[in-house]
């Protein structure tokens, strides 16, 4: 098993506060962030699976580091409207890493899902991002569709932040797993604050494998589950979204799923 540090540093790099090494660790970092600050994660091995908890009032999730380090940058005061007005805030902080074992990856689960994703942050995926977003604004930042928060009967900020498109029918997604995955479902969350919004009623999914799929799309504020024939990529993108006829020119994505497991041809962790 690896030996993983995790430590927060300040704009110039200097370190604010570290936990000592080891396979699993905990912070407590007793400080209000400033802004610019930052946390690494390091370890002595690469191709590496941790779950990692970098905020304490998000939840943990399971990213991949194929070079055993990540950055992640607190995000600035004034462009966090994304996250619960409790996060980064108050003068204490704790948080948490460990490497994850072979046995406990094997199970199916959303690949999708991360939190922690970022425009900023770097070394981890899985990574959302697309050619659009509503006016560069956070709370229709392509991280939103990978958060794992489903509140979808409104719009703007947290908890009901989206992927929104600007009205812009060449609207791209993007999702790199950051290694090879074998995916078997999709789940599409469309944000569903009618008559506000409007809704795709087709898109289509390519895969890095060159496979693709359509996937009909309703009226409905619940997640809409495509089964697909397995398929081993290490990314998709969602395109050519096609618009409802209806008033409104606003359709938006709460969420992506992506269902799947772990391939293992050789050792990773």
């Amino acid at each position: 098993m690896s030996i993983i540090k995790l430590k927060v540093l300040d704009r110039d790099g200097r370190t604010l506060a570290a936990a000592p090494p080891g396979e699993s660790v905990t912070l407590v970092y007793g400080g209000c962030y400033q802004p610019g600050d930052w946390i690494a994660l390091e370890s002595d091995g690469t191709e590496l699976f941790c779950q990692i908890q970098l905020e304490d009032s998000m939840p943990p999730a399971v990213v991949y580091l194929p070079d055993g380090s990540l950055q992640y940058h607190i995000p600035p005061a004034e462009d966090r409207s994304n996250y619960s007005p409790k996060s980064f805030t108050g003068p204490v902080h704790v948080l948490q890493a460990r490497v994850l074992e072979k046995a406990e990856l094997q199970t199916r689960r959303n690949l999708a899902l991360n939190p922690y994703d970022g425009h900023d942050s770097t070394g981890f995926f899985p990574h959302a991002k697309a050619n659009i977003e509503t006016r560069g604004e956070a709370v229709f930042a392509a991280r939103n569709a990978i958060d794992g928060v489903f509140v979808n009967w409104s719009h703007g900020k947290w908890p009901y932040q989206s992927w929104g498109i600007n009205q812009d029918p060449n609207a791209e997604f993007r999702l790199d797993f950051g290694r090879p995955v074998l995916v078997d479902e999709l789940r599409l969350t469309l944000r569903a604050d009618f008559p506000h919004d409007s809704w795709w009623e087709e898109g289509t999914v390519i895969f890095s494998d060159g496979s693709r799929e359509t996937l009909r799309l309703e009226k409905a504020g619940t997640p809409q589950a495509f089964p697909i024939e397995p398929r081993k990529v290490e990314s998709l993108i969602l395109k050519d979204l096609k618009k409802a006829p209806d008033l409104s020119p606003f359709p938006a994505l709460t969420q992506l799923e992506v269902y799947g497991t772990e391939i293992f041809d050789k050792e990773t962790i």
